[in-house]
């Protein structure tokens, strides 16, 4: 990359982007090293890449990085931090980042249905169903995430039960797809019939 253009963020940031989406990690990572001056959104282009190459336990090296810093993510870098959690299935990851999300953050949506799906993932069907009873104006997404961590966790029934509360105007194929395939994980082939 030509030094004129390394000092420009935006056009760094791109640069990793677009090398990580190709797969191409030893790349990104050596224009990431080369620049001095550091933001948020190339951190979260970073472990972006991480998460989109399989590399989702490198996010966390990354935010250490970012906290001695001094650096805080944005409301993308959270998200992408929550979807290394929810790669990485491990609950101490999940409760680590979690437990620093801002609260101005983790009142928003995104983060929310975010959550809800890393909770779910790593196990704890608590953990989710606390952040889906503390969603306000709830979407398909939000819906979607908690009844597929009801059938992550084998909880076809709450899975049924919460398709059938969910307003019919935000059921979606996806709504379908989830609750069908909690049911069948859990057995519940009259349940799925009924759907």
């Amino acid at each position: 990359m030509p030094e004129n253009y390394r000092n420009n963020n935006i056009t760094s940031t791109s640069a990793i982007d677009m090398l990580m989406k190709f797969g191409d990690v030893e790349s990104a990572e050596r224009i990431f090293r080369s620049i001095k001056a550091k933001g948020a959104n190339m951190y979260g282009a970073l472990m972006n890449g991480y998460n989109l190459n399989g590399e989702s336990w490198k996010c966390f090296k990354i935010f250490e990085e970012m906290k001695k810093k001094g650096i805080i993510p944005d409301e993308i870098g959270w998200s992408i931090l929550i979807g290394a959690c929810s790669k990485s299935g491990m609950l101490h990851h999940c409760q680590y980042i979690a437990n620093q999300i801002p609260l101005n953050i983790q009142n928003k949506i995104r983060i929310q249905n975010a959550l809800i799906d890393m909770w779910g993932k790593c196990g704890s069907i608590e953990n989710a169903k606390n952040v889906f009873n503390l969603v306000v104006d709830r979407d398909t997404i939000t819906y979607n995430a908690m009844i597929n961590a009801f059938g992550l966790n084998g909880m076809g029934s709450q899975a049924a039960k919460l398709y059938r509360e969910m307003p019919n105007n935000l059921r979606d194929h996806v709504s379908q797809i989830c609750v069908l395939n909690a049911c069948s994980h859990a057995g519940l082939l009259h349940e799925a019939r009924t759907i």
